[in-house]
């Protein structure tokens, strides 16, 4: 990481980190896809230590889950501080989920997820957590602009 991609903090901006999570994330779709896949959603990001100007950053990727079109990939961010030794840590994480597409950019199916570890099962099942979680809010939010809308209260 360089200073121009410093914020006024002076550690590394989070849009950077996060454009490079979006980019691993996408390669993970698209290799396990076989082919184009478009970020759906970034279901959640956790920023959990600084990066630094200097800092070497992996960045990790992988499909937890699938659906018929979908995917939820999960992305590990580990830096490794340009004067240390040693394994590094984690700085962040995500959970993004992709739509494989076809040329005509309309979804396409994609070949299913099959957890073979009690890691890949314990990442799976979690991923159903947070598919759940997503499409309640959804829900939650379409009603609620529904009923506002049915009263007169459009924003």
């Amino acid at each position: 990481m360089s200073a121009h991609d410093t914020n006024l903090m002076g550690t590394v901006h989070g849009g950077v980190v996060m454009k490079l999570v979006d980019d691993a994330a996408g390669a993970a779709a698209g290799r396990h896809s076989e082919g184009p896949a478009v970020t759906g959603a970034m279901d959640e990001m956790a920023f959990l230590e600084p990066v630094r100007v200097g800092d070497l950053l992996k960045v990790s990727a992988q499909v937890n889950w699938t659906g018929r079109t979908s995917m939820e990939v999960g992305v590990r961010v580990m830096a490794e501080r340009w004067n240390e030794s040693g394994p590094g840590e984690q700085v962040a994480s995500a959970y993004l989920v992709f739509v494989a597409v076809d040329a005509e950019g309309r979804p396409r199916p994609v070949p299913q997820v099959e957890p073979e570890t009690d890691q890949d099962r314990r990442r799976w099942q979690e991923a159903q957590i947070r598919r759940a979680h997503r499409l309640a809010r959804r829900r939650a939010i379409l009603e609620l602009r529904r009923q506002r809308a049915a009263e007169g209260l459009d924003d």
